[in-house]
């Protein structure tokens, strides 16, 4: 998933809808790049039908007037298309939603409403949408559609094994991007931290050491002659 410039609004929107597909049985993929000039899809998601046909859905949130008005492309690309709105910009732009186009709605939960999903709000089809023709071969929409989920996949991977899955050079170009971006210094933080895991790995060998030396000491105290001295 792509944060970078997200409202946090636009997050918990994306969260609902996850889960609203899972609840759909859609299998779903953000930010998927289609084939030629047909730019990048928001959401898209998978339905198999019964008699093991496909169904392809698109959706795209918009949160504000300025970014549904925005000149970025909407790729309506599916069989099914949906704008994932909150409701007061519903209100404001419902004039200037395409008829093919469907609409679901972001509500928001009210403070102390637990919900049996982990999310902020839950989502409503106010506008169901038309039935298109996906404008390219299937199989194209396909294949985006599989390299997304893999570059998901191999995320969530080296989320799982930590950072020595990233490169030196990833990992160096990730500070230096904090670094211009925050007011504080993740590169200083880290060697910082570095020189005192250092120390405490040092002041516990030490320790151990001497704790080794005291009990050779003792051991050969035990077997020392009587002329000899203690050491």
């Amino acid at each position: 998933m792509i944060t970078v410039g997200k409202t946090q609004l636009t997050l918990d929107i994306e969260e609902a809808l996850y889960f609203y597909e899972l609840e759909k049985g859609e299998i779903a993929v953000e930010e998927v790049g289609m084939p030629g000039d047909w730019g990048i899809v928001d959401t898209l998601a998978l339905r198999t039908q019964a008699d093991g046909t496909h169904e392809w859905r698109c959706y795209e949130i918009k949160v504000s007037k300025s970014d549904f008005r925005s000149q970025a492309r909407i790729t309506f690309v599916g069989h099914y298309n949906y704008y994932v709105l909150p409701r007061p910009l519903y209100e404001q732009v419902k004039e200037e939603i395409p008829a093919f186009a469907g609409v679901i709605l972001y509500l928001p939960f009210q403070d102390g409403y637990h919900s049996e999903v982990p999310t902020k709000g839950t989502l409503s089809l106010v506008k169901k949408a038309s039935r298109q023709e996906i404008p390219f071969d299937e199989r194209q929409l396909m294949h985006t559609f599989l390299h997304a989920l893999f570059r998901e996949v191999r995320k969530a991977k080296r989320v799982k094994k930590g950072l020595g899955h990233y490169s030196g050079q990833e990992l160096l170009d990730e500070l230096s991007r904090r670094k211009s971006s925050q007011s504080q210094n993740f590169y200083d933080r880290f060697v910082d931290e570095i020189e005192q895991d250092i120390i405490f790995e040092l002041q516990e060998e030490l320790l151990a050491t001497k704790e080794e030396y005291e009990a050779l000491r003792d051991k050969m105290r035990e077997k020392r002659r009587v002329t000899e001295p203690y050491l």
